[in-house]
């Protein structure tokens, strides 16, 4: 079984996202490096967790103008990362360029092009957030609104919460892939995810790829936490 696994290493320190890394690199080959870790340690740190032989998903949301996104999306194929993101709201213009960015820039590197994500309604958001945006407030549809975006413009994947899932692969066609944070054992203590799944539901619902951070790496024993969840979902067939 594929394992569905990617560990953000929301950490403030290179040397503490490696030591993380290598403890639980037997039961994760995905690695995430958000924007606190990138800032802090810099394009170094996609090339120190790729030796680990794991895969490194770089997601710094890029939103912006289509040719700035363009040039950023580029930089980041040349850093050999297998993922990344960008926000759905900043338009079709500009998530059409990110992915030809993408397509284009690892095919002249003769490289297998990063699945580009598209980001629709953040996990931390839910209708109180949206009605303070004004538009749309229901978050269910507003993130079918913007997947709808993100396929239309030629992306291959997106960023959702797993309640979101199942709508979703209902609507959109088959071969798209689902990136799915806002997991949570049911351990934890409360945080700012709103809209939630444990692992074994998200990837009931049809996730591509589990988003999975203080639940391991916060856990007394990360490569514990770690091998329990791969544990729990490996009788639940991956969706391609």
């Amino acid at each position: 079984m594929r394992n569905p696994i990617i560990l953000a290493l929301d950490l403030p320190t290179s040397e503490e996202a490696l030591a993380v890394a290598q403890a639980v690199v037997p039961w994760v080959r995905a690695f995430k490096v958000g924007k606190e870790l990138f800032v802090s340690s810099g394009p170094r740190i996609v090339e120190q967790l790729r030796a680990t032989g794991a895969s490194v998903f770089l997601d710094l949301k890029f939103h912006d103008i289509p040719n700035t996104v363009a040039k950023a999306v580029a930089a980041a194929v040349r850093l050999d990362v297998q993922m990344l993101t960008v926000h759905c709201s900043g338009g079709r213009a500009m998530l059409a360029a990110a992915e030809a960015a993408a397509q284009n820039t690892a095919s002249a590197l003769g490289i297998h092009p990063p699945l580009v994500l598209g980001v629709t309604v953040l996990t931390s958001m839910d209708t109180h957030t949206l009605s303070e945006l004004g538009g749309e407030t229901d978050p269910a549809a507003q993130v079918e609104r913007l997947a709808r975006l993100a396929v239309g413009a030629g992306l291959r994947g997106l960023v959702c919460s797993p309640r979101e899932l199942a709508q979703l692969r209902h609507q959109l066609p088959e071969g798209i892939q689902y990136v799915t944070p806002g997991i949570r054992t049911g351990a934890e203590p409360p945080d700012d995810q709103k809209r939630t799944l444990s692992p074994q539901e998200a990837m009931e619902a049809g996730a591509t790829w589990l988003v999975i951070g203080r639940p391991i790496y916060a856990a007394p024993d990360p490569a514990a936490a770690a091998h329990r969840i791969w544990s729990s979902i490996q009788s639940i067939p991956a969706t391609p």
